[in-house]
């Protein structure tokens, strides 16, 4: 994909513009308006853009969701060996990845046929194994209940999440496609973010290998744990701003956590900023949009309206507190975790959601970097002079 936040013009000055997210030549905002004109849920076309280059006729389409349904059920007697629970989600995704190498007689074959069948084999499984495994972390860690249904036939990917996810299987037309669009505008950022770098460098190994690297990459609040950061600090600004709806009020707290004097003491405001977008996150203006009347109808109406006042009022407080001129827009993860807890999601999948919609990006770079280039990545690295004199100073010591 193309990530585009800024121009540069003839003197190599950066010239800041809204952001722009393109898949394989295809702007996500017309994918989005696309889905909404006709009422209907593209993140299995985007899976298949990325990995075939073009978008599906509707004949391609319907074999391809026939056969990623075929593929939500895990291996016979599978969770059985991997019975063991993990408190951490992304964790146990890792270890079932890793499981399926056992059961794949062409695990090693780096063939371009073999990849994909292997790569859609993942895409269409790993839904069921986070599902699988947030219901085991429920019995063994928080002492309740768990309970396992079965794949529906002619579910899209997010309905296949949310039936198996909820107790009743119960959920809207209007959830589930607000599910499907999380999942489409997370599918692929570039090959230089944290996880899917992380899977090209491990290309020359087994798909199985590679694609748990990148689940471990994506864990942490740094990368795919961020949103869970915002709504932590969402409950923090709420519980301590008595004026949701007094923009000076919001500013002076907004203020102190940048001076690291409330919230967690880190001194950021988590959604805030980004290494390409300047102006706008494209993602994120899509979320925004598009969350605000399920927020609105499910009573999340001071919550969505404290993320609009914290996306208005910070990038002036940034300017003001830290001297600079460089814009800051708000990124994806302002919006992303309101929607996961509107959907009455649990803050153990909230990085495992992303990992599912991002490994059919990461498939398709690993395709590219096994067909295409064919190399060992091995960066330079260069250490710090102090660092290296501090390190022989104390061998000698």
């Amino acid at each position: 994909c193309d990530v585009v936040g800024y121009k540069k013009d003839q003197e190599g000055h950066v010239i800041p513009t809204p952001g722009k997210l393109i898949y394989r030549g295809v702007n996500i905002n017309e994918i989005v308006d696309e889905a909404y004109r006709n009422d209907r849920f593209v993140f299995e076309e985007v899976i298949w853009l990325l990995l075939f280059g073009s978008l599906p006729t509707q004949e391609q389409l319907d074999e391809f969701c026939e056969l990623l349904a075929e593929h939500r059920a895990l291996p016979d007697g599978f969770m059985d060996t991997m019975n063991a629970p993990s408190p951490n989600i992304m964790n146990k995704m890792q270890r079932c990845v890793l499981g399926l190498y056992s059961y794949d007689e062409h695990a090693e074959d780096l063939t371009l046929e073999n990849i994909l069948n292997q790569s859609i084999n993942l895409i269409a499984s790993m839904p069921t194994m986070m599902v699988n495994a947030y219901q085991m972390k429920r019995r063994y860690y928080d002492k309740q209940s768990m309970f396992f249904h079965m794949p529906k036939p002619g579910q899209s990917t997010a309905e296949h999440i949310l039936s198996t996810y909820r107790p009743d299987q119960k959920f809207t037309h209007e959830e589930a496609r607000l599910l499907d669009l999380c999942l489409l505008v997370h599918a692929d950022h570039g090959g230089g973010n944290c996880s899917t770098f992380t899977a090209r460098v491990l290309s020359s190994s087994d798909t199985y290998s590679a694609i748990a690297a990148a689940i471990g990459a994506l864990k942490g609040p740094k990368h795919g744990g961020a949103n869970l950061m915002v709504n932590r600090q969402l409950q923090d600004i709420l519980k301590h701003v008595e004026h949701p709806e007094d923009d000076d009020e919001v500013r002076e707290y907004l203020r102190r956590i940048l001076r690291k004097q409330a919230g967690d003491g880190s001194g950021l405001i988590y959604g805030m900023g980004h290494a390409v977008y300047t102006i706008s996150d494209p993602r994120e203006v899509i979320l925004k949009q598009r969350a605000r009347h399920l927020a609105y109808e499910k009573g999340f109406e001071e919550e969505y309206n404290m993320l609009c006042s914290i996306e208005r009022l910070a990038p002036d407080i940034f300017a003001e507190e830290k001297g600079s001129s460089k814009p800051v827009c708000a990124n994806v993860d302002l919006f992303s975790g309101l929607i996961y807890n509107m959907l009455g999601i649990s803050e153990d999948i909230y990085t495992p959601l992303f990992a599912i919609a991002r490994v059919p990006g990461w498939c398709a770079h690993r395709v590219e970097e096994v067909i295409f280039a064919n190399r060992i990545i091995r960066p330079a690295y260069k250490y710090p002079v102090s660092y290296t004199h501090l390190r022989a100073h104390e061998t000698l010591s």
